[in-house]
C-alpha cells in the first residue's frame, strides 16, 4: 500500500534536510535541500523558459555524479546567486568535490520569476547570496509550506502560488517531492476551489474537497495575465540506490505529476524543471518494477505537493492576488 511518510515532506527521505529564508518586503526567498552526505543528482527540463545553474553536469555522461545541495530560488536570474551563498557555506564546512587541495561544493540551482509580484525590488545589492546562506543554515527535518522560502512571492494564473511538499512510502522505499508553484496556469478547476490534483489526495492534505462538480476539459485554459514569465521548479527524492541515468528517468516521470496538477503546464513561457536526488540507502529488489514504481511515486508526490503549496499560501501586505483560502466557489 502507498501511504504518506510520517512528516508528509521530502525530508521523510532519511538524510535530507530543507531550509528556507525569505524577505517579505521584497516578496521573495530561497529554499535549500541538503544531504548529510553527497547524493546522486539528475535533472530534466520540460518548460520553454528555464533558469538554471550547474545543470549540465547532472547529465549521466558527465564526470560529477553527485551533488551536495540543490537550491530553489525566486528572483529570476538574480536568484541564481543563492547557490553561491550555499556553496560558500558548504566550502567552509569542508564539503564538496575534491580537486587537488581544493574543495568545490556542487550546488545546482533553478529559479522562478517573481519580480512583478508587488514586492519592493529596488534593492541596493543582490540579496540572494545572503538568502541562500541563511536557508542552508536553517535546514531541518521539518519545514513550513505555502508562502515560505522560494515560494514567498510565487503567483499562478489566479491565486498566490507557494512552496509544497509531500511524500509516499512503498515496499520499504520512500519518495518525496518539494516544489515552488509559480505557474502560468491554474491548479484549481475553473472558478471552483477544487484542485486538479484531487484524485491523488491523501488524508485530506489539501482540503478534502474531492473532484470538481463541473468542468469543461476542452475549454481554453485560463492563464496568468500581463506578465507571462513563469516557472514551476521541483525536486523529487528517494532513499533508493540509483544511478544518475535512473535518477534522470525518475525526474522525467515526475513531470507527469506537474501535468496532473497544473492546467496548462510545460508551456513555452514556463521554465518547468524537476531535479532528482537519490541517497542510496536502500537497494531496489526488482530492477524493472522498482524504477517504474519510483517514477509513479515521484509523479504522485509532485502532484500532491503542488496542491499543498497553493493550499497553504497565506495573505500578506501588498499581495496582487488572493490566496486559495480566500476563494469562494
Amino acid at each position: 500500500m502507498i501511504r504518506p511518510g510520517p512528516r508528509n515532506l521530502i525530508t521523510d527521505v532519511a538524510g535530507l534536510r530543507v531550509g528556507h529564508a525569505q524577505d517579505d518586503k521584497i516578496k521573495t526567498g530561497a529554499t535549500v535541500l541538503v544531504g548529510d552526505r553527497p547524493f546522486v543528482a539528475a535533472v530534466h527540463v520540460m518548460g520553454g523558459a528555464p533558469g538554471t545553474r550547474e545543470t549540465d553536469l547532472l547529465a549521466p555522461d558527465k564526470t560529477v555524479q553527485e551533488a551536495d545541495a540543490l537550491v530553489l530560488s525566486g528572483g529570476s536570474a538574480f536568484g541564481l546567486d543563492a547557490a553561491s551563498g550555499v556553496a560558500d557555506a558548504l566550502r567552509l564546512q569542508g564539503r564538496g568535490f575534491v580537486v587537488g587541495n581544493q574543495t568545490v561544493p556542487i550546488v545546482p540551482a533553478a529559479i522562478v520569476f517573481d519580480l512583478l509580484n508587488g514586492g519592493d525590488k529596488d534593492w541596493p545589492q543582490n540579496p540572494y547570496k545572503r538568502l541562500g546562506a541563511q536557508a542552508l543554515a536553517a535546514a531541518s527535518d521539518w519545514f513550513a509550506l505555502g508562502s515560505e522560502g522560494a515560494g514567498t512571492g510565487a503567483l499562478i494564473a489566479d491565486l498566490k502560488g507557494g512552496l509544497g511538499s509531500a511524500s509516499a512510502t512503498w515496499n520499504g522505499i520512500t519518495v518525496g517531492a518539494l516544489v515552488v508553484v509559480n505557474a502560468l496556469g491554474r491548479v484549481t478547476v475553473g472558478d471552483t476551489r477544487h484542485f486538479w490534483a484531487a484524485p491523488f489526495e491523501m488524508d485530506a492534505e489539501y482540503g478534502g474537497l474531492g473532484m470538481a462538480p463541473r468542468f469543461d476539459p476542452c475549454a481554453v485554459p485560463p492563464v496568468k495575465g500581463g506578465d507571462s514569465r513563469n516557472t514551476t521548479i521541483a525536486i523529487v527524492a528517494t532513499d533508493a540506490a540509483l544511478t544518475q541515468a535512473q535518477a534522470t528517468r525518475m525526474a522525467i516521470a515526475a513531470h507527469d505529476g506537474m501535468a496532473r496538477a497544473i492546467y496548462p503546464s510545460h508551456t513555452p513561457m514556463d521554465g518547468d524543471l524537476v531535479f532528482a536526488a537519490a541517497t542510496g540507502a536502500r537497494r531496489l529488489e526488482d530492477s524493472v518494477k522498482g524504477p517504474m514504481m519510483l517514477g509513479h511515486l515521484a509523479a504522485l508526490c509532485l502532484a500532491r505537493a503542488i496542491a499543498r503549496g497553493v493550499f497553504a499560501a497565506e495573505p500578506a501586505q501588498g499581495d496582487t492576488k488572493p490566496c486559495w483560502s480566500q476563494r469562494d466557489d
